[in-house]
């Protein structure tokens, strides 16, 4: 006994602590050590077993949370899309009571137009002017029979329409007796009703020919408003390459397509008032008012 006691590994496991620390050998323990590290491992799991449902308890209350805000969000996109389309709805009624309302205000434009017309006490507003028939043709037939031969060779809705017919001669060449072009041929009818039936099938037919020669049909106006119809030529064009739809109204009037809305003017002094309103319009005109 005395020699086992004089062992130095003995000796240096009594020196060691009597604590158990968590690296000992849990089969080296006693059995009441041994209890008390389980229920010490127990005890920690059990305290991080409830730790870790608090943490979950509390995610699981933050996810809920945020499908809340997502459910209150999309209902209230919800809500915010049905009164977009609400607010579209009454524009879309106002538009078309606007549109309503234009129409009713250009018929009633287009009805006083009317009415100055059929009030034009201008002696010549029952006149044709047909342009480009060759000089000479007339000698055989007249000018009546060759306007006669226009209309039914163009217009067959017109061909059994009995135009009654005052009168049809070249118009005298004032300025230019010398000039290559063929003089204008006037034909005087006689009612204002003809002539306008005329000119609407002319227009409609846009290409009018005399025995293959393309020639033109116009009201036949007095010299003064000729000369303003000319003055708006290039101003015409200019806003016909802008495709501004512009058109030469009876009698010397220019109307025209800016910002969707149809103007007209009569002279180029208000045109040019109004074009200082509008710069884009301005820029186009410049040089030409």
């Amino acid at each position: 006994m005395k020699k086992l006691r004089n062992h130095p590994q003995l000796n240096q496991q009594e020196n060691l602590p009597k604590a158990v620390n968590e690296d000992t050998d849990l089969c080296s323990l006693t059995d009441l050590e041994f209890k008390r590290e389980i229920v010490k491992i127990l005890k920690e799991l059990r305290e991080d077993m409830s730790s870790n449902a608090d943490s979950l308890r509390k995610d699981l209350e933050n996810i809920r949370r945020s499908q809340e805000k997502l459910e209150n969000s999309f209902a209230e996109i919800q809500t915010e899309l049905r009164a977009v389309k609400t607010r579209r709805n009454n524009a879309e009624e106002r538009i078309s009571d606007v549109e309503d309302r234009i129409m009713e205000i250009t018929q009633s434009g287009q009805q006083t137009e009317n009415q100055m017309k059929k009030h034009e006490s201008n002696i010549k507003r029952a006149n044709l002017r047909i342009i480009r028939i060759p000089e000479g043709v007339e000698k055989d037939k007249g000018m009546e029979k060759i306007f006669e031969e226009i209309i039914a060779g163009n217009f067959p809705n017109l061909k059994d329409t009995e135009f009654k017919i005052q009168e049809a001669q070249r118009a005298p060449n004032k300025l230019n007796p010398n000039r290559p072009t063929p003089r204008h041929t006037i034909i005087k009818m006689a009612k204002v009703s003809d002539k306008e039936r005329i000119l609407k099938a002319a227009r409609e037919k846009q290409n009018v020919t005399y025995k293959g020669i393309a020639v033109r049909l116009s009201a036949d106006f007095s010299a003064e408003t000729l000369q303003a119809k000319r003055e708006w030529q290039e101003i015409f064009k200019v806003l016909k390459g802008k495709n501004m739809q512009p058109r030469i109204l009876y009698p010397a009037r220019i109307s025209f397509k800016i910002e969707g809305e149809i103007k007209f003017f009569s002279n180029k002094q208000k045109l040019k008032e109004y074009s200082n309103t509008k710069p884009r319009l301005k820029e186009i005109l410049k040089g030409l008012l």
